[in-house]
């Protein structure tokens, strides 16, 4: 009985519903209520706030449930296992994303990740900050940038490319760049973050010496989406990733510059990652999950076709 309320416990956490939760294992809302009464008052405590607009953890309530999502998973991975049956992929994935990337992308991904398994339950959270898998207990980390050895599992999916471009109006009013050099006269709208401003970094062949550019210009912002903005509106030059301008109308927008120069923002290339503490990948659900991304996305990356 323990187990099915810690089980149902975990699922309202996740989901923030009682009734969620009894749809998922298929049992009255009631049970799960009564569930979860009993397991508080087992501990002699109150783990979850009920009130008209929901349903969260109490602070013991969010030591309980670290303690115990370790041990579920475990569980459930034991007994995919004893089963043998990869067609029943259900249950909870939680998934991490950089925040831009994960908005513009995730949301596609995991709708089509439940028409093939509906019963997957898919906890996404984007940030920009390298969250610990472990400590904050996510299956699957997509991760953009150099990835530091670890006790992690982790495949390349591929190389992030740059795209260099601007407005038609901006090119209107200035001669258009011939060469990396020549940004040095334009307005650059330059990214920064914890590291300060950035370098432009170019090559003309893919092993040329790199051609750095200290960049300068009216807008400065941690975000690429902004600078994107600031560039279709005409304000400037700017470097994105390319998967920033994936299902916009770049033609009609922006022309892209300096196609013959690699363009990036370190001479180290910046790759993309999905990472997973290992025990998480012997899970059918997280791997069914792993090998969909990874096909989802493909080689090349479908926003670089």
């Amino acid at each position: 009985m323990q187990l099915k309320a810690q089980r149902y416990l975990a699922m309202v956490a996740t989901t923030g519903s009682f009734s969620a939760t009894a749809r998922h294992f298929r049992v009255p809302s009631s049970s799960v209520s009564r569930f979860i009464a009993a397991l508080e008052r087992e501990a002699g405590q109150q783990l979850l706030y009920r009130n008209t607009r929901g349903v969260k953890l109490t602070e013991a309530g969010k030591r309980y449930y670290s303690q115990i999502r370790t041990v579920l998973e475990l569980l459930d991975a034991a007994d995919e296992e004893l089963a043998g049956n990869v067609g029943k992929i259900r249950g909870i994935v939680r998934i991490n994303a950089p925040a831009t990337f994960g908005r513009l992308h995730f949301g596609r991904l995991i709708t089509e990740l439940r028409s093939v398994y509906p019963e997957l339950v898919i906890e996404l959270t984007l940030t920009d900050e390298l969250i610990d898998p472990i400590k904050e207990g996510a299956d699957i980390i997509f991760r953009i940038g150099h990835l530091e050895s670890s006790d992690l599992i982790g495949r390349r999916i591929c190389e992030q490319r740059f795209v260099l471009c601007a407005s038609h109006g901006y090119l209107s009013r200035h001669t258009e760049p011939q060469h990396p050099e020549q940004l040095k006269d334009h307005s650059c709208l330059v990214h920064f973050g914890s590291g300060g401003t950035e370098r432009w970094f170019f090559r003309d062949t893919e092993r040329g010496a790199p051609i750095a550019v200290d960049v300068t210009g009216p807008i400065r912002c941690n975000n690429s989406e902004l600078l994107l903005h600031a560039a279709s509106a005409g304000e400037g030059v700017v470097l994105v990733p390319s998967w920033l301008l994936h299902g916009k109308n770049v033609e009609a927008e922006l022309k892209i510059l300096l196609p013959d120069f690699g363009g990036a923002l370190s001479t180290v290339p910046s790759q993309m990652h999905l990472i997973s503490p290992e025990n998480r990948l012997r899970s059918q659900k997280v791997r069914a999950v792993w090998d969909f991304i990874l096909k989802a996305i493909g080689t090349p990356p479908y926003w670089d076709h």
